[in-house]
């Protein structure tokens, strides 16, 4: 993996996807649910993925860690390079194991992802006699030193525990412990404070800064909390029906938005800036079928600013400054609209 890591340094992102397309079999059809995505990661940094709940944000990163099922799922097109290296499909790169040792992943639910008849240093301690060798006794040792590196209390007597005695924040923290145990690449965090309140969501956050500063991990946070990704997020993927509709900077994706769907979650947040509030406006309408996409933007039928184009043609991606780009046709030379007086209010 030496010249790997090489390509790395000398500016190739960690983990590259381009043009990434899945599809389902169902009863009903055949769903359309990713349509390709496209985005990169640097180590040390933090890729957002928003959107709301069955725009493709989970199956985009299940599938690069080859968790969807095939049957009834398949990644018909696209890529997802790790240090240069394809990895869709495959188990091993560079004699290393992929899943678990150079990605991992923090899944939606712990009460459900965590097995009821195991304890929690055992289940911890598993992949690492999986992936690093370690004898059992090792393996458990340093698992007690993973949950104190979560901050779980009393970590040797909690990692003989099972889950039913962990509250919700603890059994979060036990995943993360689980998913860094082979100290990954990459980690992946799918919803990771979903289930929890608001103190204990902002105890997660921090931990999971802290722990990327140690290990200089780069973290693909999927979330649809805007106000988790103002707080953790170096850049932004925007999706909407299987789609990235915009990608940029945390900064630009807050401050000069430049897709009506991004514009329509920041009227939907709430604030406690005095200078800020509003009336929440909700999004009106439904997102697209996916078993017959439309043919033109899928966020058309429910854009205030849409266009006879917009309904015909999928829109293309403009590049606005930087890496801030969106899929929108207002952006294009000859739109009659001025996209800057729509989206860019915000502008420092």
């Amino acid at each position: 993996m030496k010249a790997a890591e090489d390509n790395v340094d000398s500016g190739t992102p960690l983990l590259t996807v381009e043009n990434l397309q899945v599809e389902f079999d169902t009863y009903g059809g055949t769903v359309q649910a990713v349509r390709g995505v496209s985005f990169s990661v640097d180590q040390g940094q933090t890729l957002a993925i928003v959107g709301e709940s069955g725009c493709g944000k989970s199956v985009t990163v299940q599938s690069i860690m080859g968790l969807i099922p095939m049957p009834p799922g398949r990644i018909t097109a696209g890529s997802a390079r790790l240090r240069g290296h394809e990895i869709l499909g495959r188990s091993t790169v560079g004699g290393k194991e992929i899943r678990g040792a150079e990605i991992g992943m923090i899944f939606q639910d712990p009460m459900t992802s965590l097995n009821p008849t195991m304890t929690i240093g055992d289940q911890i301690a598993e992949p690492l006699q999986i992936h690093r060798g370690y004898s059992a006794r090792d393996a458990f040792t340093e698992a007690i030193r993973l949950l104190e590196l979560s901050k779980i209390p009393e970590a040797e007597k909690r990692a003989r525990q099972y889950p039913f005695e962990f509250s919700g924040g603890m059994l979060q923290r036990a995943m993360i412990a689980m998913a860094l145990s082979c100290k990954p690449s990459i980690l992946i965090a799918d919803e990771p404070t979903t289930a929890l309140d608001v103190t204990i969501q902002a105890q997660i956050l921090d931990l999971m800064q802290e722990l990327q500063k140690e290990t200089g991990m780069a973290i693909i946070l999927i979330t649809h909390d805007l106000g988790v990704v103002a707080r953790m997020a170096d850049e932004v993927a925007v999706m909407y029906a299987g789609k990235v509709v915009e990608y940029g900077s945390a900064d630009d994706v807050f401050y000069r938005s430049a897709h009506p769907y991004t514009v329509g979650l920041k009227e939907a947040m709430p604030t406690n800036d005095p200078a800020r509030q509003h009336e929440l406006k909700p999004i009106d309408g439904s997102p697209p079928d996916l078993f017959a996409p439309p043919a033109g933007c899928g966020y058309c039928p429910r854009c205030p600013h849409a266009m006879q184009i917009c309904s015909d043609r999928q829109p293309q991606g403009h590049d606005l400054h930087g890496h801030h780009s969106a899929s929108c046709w207002l952006h294009h030379a000859q739109s009659e609209s001025r996209p800057e007086t729509l989206f860019f209010k915000d502008a420092h």
